[in-house]
């Protein structure tokens, strides 16, 4: 077996804005593998400044990785433990290389194009009208469960934005999550969320910064309405560790991306942990590519999660590759009919 890797630079229609600043181009990796004529890829999804593998030697891992793939992807998952995005990648390699069809690692009725996967719809971070306009977007999409980034803004500002959707859309019409990305301080939390309260939020997304376990879990405590956990779940390695994270702070949910917590093997762990606490979950992409994203996408209508998942569409990109996944009325779609074109890679 061969196995080489390759940096792909995502560029980004439209900077888009988070907490952490405005982003105008993702860093992305690949792994390609050949055998028998056949060949397999997958995507290392790193985010810099919030993946707990954005280290100077990321490279040279991904270089140790490709010269000992004989070693295989079970031992390779155990020896990649501190670089989950490179884990993720060498799963989808390794699937990607023993099907039938190179982008077809989890057959099922979503990739037969017969049944889809609810999402919900992302609306960035930006001045009100910005805002204001892809959340009408979204609705006249289909959408009936939307994502806010919060935490950019004046929190006033977002207040009249939540309230001028709930004077046209009740909860029962429109879902709204929000996501502060550990835009609040412990000392105020509480009292935003229960102004955020009176919009009927569906839950808010870690609204103080990761690692704060005893606030956090006394949010968890006295919060109106559902809690989150999902930079929190980032750097969390062991089945162990996991454990005591989810007794400590007990969430209401969390939020899983396959990128930052070891791919298909760490999420699963998490969702094992999360069903035995009865703690709520859903699965979030991570700015991937549509590699990634198709992985991601496969593998979660696997789970049979009800819930609208965060997956996103890839249509946040320029340079993208061309999919089968498409978004129709709120939902991700798998149309076969729609080719894969990945020559950018040369694969």
């Amino acid at each position: 077996m061969k196995a080489s890797y390759k940096k792909y630079i995502l560029n980004f229609k439209r900077p888009s804005g988070t907490s952490r600043g405005i982003l105008t181009e993702k860093e992305t990796w690949f792994i390609l593998l050949e055998q028998n004529g056949k060949k397999g890829i997958g995507e290392c999804g790193i985010l810099r400044t919030l993946s707990i593998d954005d280290r100077p030697d990321y490279e040279k891992k991904l270089k140790w990785t490709c010269d000992n793939i004989h070693l295989g992807k079970d031992f390779l998952w155990k020896a990649l433990l501190e670089f989950p995005s490179i884990q993720f990648g060498v799963e989808q390699a390794f699937l990607s290389l023993e099907g039938e069809n190179p982008f077809e690692l989890f057959p099922s009725e979503f990739t037969l194009g017969k049944q889809s996967i609810p999402i919900n719809g992302l609306v960035w971070m930006g001045d009100e009208a910005f805002m204001k306009t892809q959340i009408e977007e979204k609705l006249a999409s289909g959408f009936n469960c939307i994502k806010l980034k919060i935490g950019a803004i004046d929190f006033l500002q977002e207040l009249d934005l939540l309230q001028s959707i709930r004077t046209h859309f009740d909860e029962k019409t429109i879902e709204i999550r929000v996501d502060a990305n550990g835009a609040f301080s412990p000392k105020e939390a509480l009292s935003k969320l229960r102004k955020l309260s009176e919009f009927k939020l569906h839950s808010i997304e870690q609204p103080i910064k990761a690692g704060n376990w005893s606030e956090m879990a006394e949010l968890c405590q006295k919060t109106p309405f559902p809690i989150a956990l999902d930079e929190e779940l980032i750097g969390i390695f062991t089945y162990e560790e996991k454990e005591r994270l989810l007794q400590t702070i007990k969430p209401q949910y969390i939020i899983l991306k396959p990128s930052l917590v070891g791919g298909f093997k760490g999420s699963q762990e998490w969702i094992t942990l999360a069903e035995k606490y009865k703690i709520g979950w859903w699965i979030t992409s991570a700015l991937e590519s549509n590699i990634g994203l198709n992985a991601i996408a496969q593998w979660t209508f696997t789970l049979q999660n009800p819930m609208p998942q965060g997956l996103g569409t890839g249509a946040l990109y320029t340079n993208n590759f061309d999919c089968p996944l498409e978004v129709r009325k709120g939902k991700l779609n798998y149309l076969s009919e729609n080719q894969w074109n990945t020559s950018g890679l040369m694969f």
